[in-house]
């Protein structure tokens, strides 16, 4: 039996909320919709390259999302000291698009989902100006950037993954 993404059902964003809850609504609504971009496709669909030279692919969105929320939040929020980038490495920079080819579709989704589940566990009950000094700048950041910066991160690839799937079947949507 051939593996596909599972169907997903998409969180709405609160339209009236407190900040934190308004910062992490939009960051589930994002999450979700890289997924729902993936939705019933299979895992060679998934690893398709959207336009040569390009590497990227709706799997490389996935694997590459998973790193983020592993670095901002978990590494970076929550100091958790040891955790190396999941797919990619300072040898191979791009390897969360590059290592697709090989890739297991459903163990880096599942992934994916643990990673997600990790990093709101990781920002847990700190506050939104908390700060923590990013390693290789110096600079000072704040939670409550960590979250917008998450949330662009998102919309920006969710609108390449919008181009991908349409690409791969024609399906378009929000």
């Amino acid at each position: 039996m051939t593996w596909t993404a599972p169907e997903i059902e998409r969180r709405d964003e609160p339209y009236i909320a407190g900040e934190r809850a308004m910062l992490e609504g939009w960051l589930d609504y994002h999450r979700d919709t890289l997924l729902l971009k993936c939705q019933g496709l299979t895992a060679d669909q998934l690893r398709r390259r959207s336009v040569e030279p390009s590497s990227l692919s709706l799997l490389g969105l996935v694997r590459h999302m998973a790193d983020v929320e592993r670095g901002w939040f978990r590494r970076r929020v929550g100091g958790e000291t040891g955790l190396s980038p999941l797919y990619y490495s300072d040898d191979d920079p791009d390897g969360e698009f590059d290592g697709v080819d090989s890739a297991d579709a459903e163990a880096d989704f599942a992934t994916f989902r643990a990673e997600v589940e990790l990093a709101k566990a990781a920002v847990a009950g700190r506050g939104l100006d908390e700060t923590f000094r990013h390693e290789r700048t110096g600079a000072e950041i704040s939670v409550r950037w960590v979250y917008v910066h998450m949330i662009e991160e998102y919309a920006r690839h969710n609108g390449h993954a919008d181009l991908v799937r349409e690409r791969i079947d024609g399906m378009t949507g929000d």
